[in-house]
C-alpha cells in the first residue's frame, strides 16, 4: 500500500471541503482514459501545442540565441510527442545538444528513452529519475546554457500561491542567460473551455471517477461508483476550470477498517484545478522571478501559448 497515497486521501476527505489530489488520476487505467481525453475534439489543448511545435520550431530554436552546445531539459516529458518535434528539427540542423528528461517514473523515463532512441538514433539523450528540483540543481552546475521546458499547461493545476513559487523555484536553479519554455492555456470563448473539461461523451467523468475506484482497489475504500457523478465549471473572470466529484445522496464510505468518511447529498469533492491565463497576468506571474519574455509562441486560434523568457 502507498502511504502517501493514503495519508493524502484521508487528509482530504477528512477536510472541509473535501479534495483528493490530481495527481493520484494517473494509475494504469487513469492514464489510459486520459489518453482518451487527448483524443477527443472538444480537448483542445493538446493539438494546439503540438501546432506551435510543429510548425514554429524553427522560431523557437531561433529565439534561445545559444551559439554553442545546450542542455534541453524537460520536466515530465510524457511520451515525448510534442517535444520530438523540437528534437527533430534540431538534429536535421545539425544543432548540438544533449536531452534530458526527468520524470518521478523510471518506467516512464525508459519507455520515452527507448522511444526516442528508435526515432532518433543519434540524439543524445540522458534521462534522469527523481525530484525535479534536485536534479535542476545538479544540472545547474555545468557550464552549458539550458532551455528548460515545463509543457502541456501544468502551471495551470498550481493556485496562484503555489504557482508564483514554482516559478520562483524554477528561476531558482537557472541559471543567468538560460531560457525557460512554458506551456500554458489562454483564456478564450467559456463554452470551448467547457467542453474541454465537461465533455459530453464522459471521458472527464470516467477519469473522475476512476480516482475512487483507484481508492477502491488500492486503500481498501468501498466507494459505491454509481453513487458519484461528475461536474465541472468555468469561471471567465478569474480563468478557474474546477472540478468536482458530487455525492448523490446521503451516504458513508469505509476506507480500510478504521476510517469511515460520511457524505451529504450534493456534496462535492474537489479533485482538479486548471486555470486559464492571459498573456499579461502569465508575464506578469513569470517576470517577478528574474525572468524576461522573449517571445510568445501561439497556434493559429490564440487559444495557446508555448511562451519563451531569459533568466536575468
Amino acid at each position: 500500500m502507498d502511504k502517501l497515497f493514503l495519508q493524502d486521501v484521508l487528509e482530504g476527505l477528512s477536510s472541509q471541503p473535501k479534495t483528493l489530489k490530481s495527481k493520484y488520476f494517473y494509475d494504469d487505467k487513469g492514464s489510459q482514459i486520459f489518453q482518451q481525453i487527448m483524443q477527443l475534439d472538444s480537448y483542445y489543448l493538446t493539438n494546439c501545442e503540438f501546432e506551435i511545435f510543429q510548425d514554429q520550431a524553427a522560431g523557437i530554436i531561433n529565439k534561445l540565441n545559444f551559439n554553442e552546445p545546450f542542455n534541453l531539459i524537460e520536466l515530465g516529458a510524457g511520451d515525448g510527442v510534442k517535444t520530438s518535434e523540437l528534437i527533430r528539427y534540431m538534429l536535421s540542423k545539425n544543432i548540438e545538444f544533449t536531452y534530458t528528461p526527468i520524470d518521478i517514473s523510471s518506467k516512464a523515463n525508459q519507455i520515452l528513452e527507448d522511444k526516442l532512441r528508435a526515432d532518433f538514433p543519434t540524439l543524445d539523450i540522458q534521462p534522469r529519475t527523481g525530484d525535479y528540483f534536485k536534479i535542476l540543481k545538479e544540472l545547474n552546475n555545468t557550464n552549458k546554457p539550458a532551455l528548460l521546458l515545463f509543457i502541456g499547461s501544468n502551471l495551470g493545476n498550481y493556485m496562484p500561491e503555489g504557482a508564483q513559487n514554482l516559478v520562483a523555484l524554477l528561476s531558482k536553479y537557472l541559471k543567468t542567460n538560460d531560457k525557460l519554455l512554458i506551456g500554458v492555456d489562454l483564456k478564450k470563448n467559456p463554452l470551448i473551455v467547457s467542453k474541454a473539461y465537461f465533455d459530453p461523451e464522459g471521458v472527464t467523468k470516467a477519469f473522475n471517477i476512476n480516482l475512487l475506484n483507484r481508492i477502491n482497489n488500492e486503500l481498501g475504500g468501498n466507494f459505491n461508483l454509481d453513487k458519484f457523478d461528475f461536474y465541472s465549471f468555468y469561471n471567465p473572470q478569474n480563468g478557474e476550470v474546477r472540478s468536482y466529484i458530487i455525492s448523490l445522496e446521503k451516504q458513508k464510505v469505509n476506507i480500510g477498517s478504521t476510517h469511515e468518511f460520511k457524505f451529504e447529498k450534493g456534496e462535492d469533492i474537489w479533485t482538479e484545478l486548471s486555470k486559464k491565463y492571459d498573456l499579461s497576468e502569465l508575464d506578469k506571474l513569470i517576470e517577478r522571478e528574474k525572468f524576461e519574455l522573449v517571445h510568445h509562441f501561439l497556434d493559429s486560434r490564440s487559444y495557446f501559448t508555448d511562451s519563451l523568457y531569459i533568466k536575468k
